[in-house]
């Protein structure tokens, strides 16, 4: 019964040493995290991508995957800004399946949570130093934030963590732009309420230390669907959906009303080439309606090299978790968003 502590204290400071971003590496992060926060705050009318694999389960299949996407982000980044998604930690509603990279850096092996940690912080940085792309991850355990906030530049807040205080204070002192899902109830109030304890000055205990925080005004909502009582998902991407989003936003005053559309989860009902489809409507909803313009313009969409899922990694660059569109799909719906971007 109870916890029973394994190990020595992890030591933060000397795991971040071992790959920090100096020199070019760090100026490039710098000047396209700033040009991300000027996205956010409507300051640059490109749209946002936060796009890649569901989970980050291979370095070499991730890696292969970022090359491939950072000379797509040079044909389309007058018009499209793109983050791509390092996501190494999975919520798993029952306990049970793979967990992420930094529980099990070796899918063929047992977890080991502090090789995990390095492995992490290695995949961020060799993304970053190798491409000249940033990076998003989602924040599943609050407590772990500072293990990768010198690297991540886009943090998303998921649909079981958005309800918990202690990510939405932890969120109130990140400096970077944080996206925050609506809960599986697809309940809009719990998530603008989020959104507000995010942007708001907190006062909490953090790492074994009172912390203040000054609010995080990047705080944003993210779109992603919803599930009702008999397990069916509800989509909340369509015309009706998004003019309720506005107006909650409207009513509450939020800073820099921002909508990101996750295409996948209960949007798609995880039916992966479905993504495609939710960006056209999403783009044609755009264009009908200068206040949907104006406050939707990010998607997040599973991609890999590989179309779908399997159970084993088996298959290179094809996701053991979520189905994802594969590279060439991909590569074709980028272009589509820029062609439809530059005829405006």
């Amino acid at each position: 019964m109870g916890i029973h502590k394994k190990g020595q204290q992890i030591n933060i400071a000397e795991i971040k040493a071992a790959n920090q971003l100096t020199g070019a590496a760090l100026e490039r992060k710098v000047q396209r995290d700033k040009e991300l926060e000027a996205i956010i705050k409507g300051e640059d009318d490109r749209l946002l991508l936060i796009i890649g694999p569901c989970s980050s389960d291979n370095e070499a299949a991730v890696l292969e995957y970022a090359g491939r996407l950072a000379k797509l982000q040079e044909e389309v980044k007058d018009k499209i800004f793109m983050v791509m998604r390092v996501y190494t930690a999975k919520p798993r509603t029952n306990g049970d399946g793979y967990k992420g990279l930094m529980h099990q850096p070796d899918t063929s092996k047992l977890p080991d949570l502090i090789n995990g940690i390095h492995a992490v912080r290695d995949l961020h940085y060799r993304v970053i130093t190798e491409t000249g792309l940033t990076t998003a991850d989602e924040m599943l355990y609050a407590g772990n934030y500072n293990l990768v906030d010198d690297l991540v530049s886009y943090h998303a807040i998921g649909a079981r963590s958005v309800e918990d205080q202690e990510h939405r204070f932890v969120a109130s002192g990140i400096d970077a732009p944080t996206g925050m899902k609506n809960p599986t109830s697809g309940n809009l109030n719990v998530m603008f309420n989020a959104i507000h304890a995010a942007q708001t000055a907190q006062n909490f205990i953090y790492s074994s230390a009172e912390v203040d925080t000054d609010g995080n005004p990047l705080a944003h909502a993210i779109l992603r669907g919803a599930t009702d009582e008999h397990n069916e998902n509800i989509p909340n991407y369509y015309y009706d959906d998004l003019i309720k989003a506005i107006a909650k936003y409207e009513k509450m005053n939020l800073a820099n009303p921002f909508i990101v559309i996750d295409t996948n989860h209960d949007n798609s009902g995880k039916h992966y080439e479905e993504q495609i489809r939710i960006v056209r409507q999403t783009l044609i909803n755009r264009d009908w309606d200068e206040q949907i313009k104006k406050y939707v313009r990010g998607f997040m969409i599973e991609s890999y090299l590989e179309d779908g899922r399997q159970d084993h990694p088996d298959v290179f660059g094809k996701s053991i978790t979520d189905p994802c569109l594969g590279w060439d799909k991909t590569e074709d719906l980028v272009h589509e968003i820029y062609e439809a971007e530059s005829k405006k």
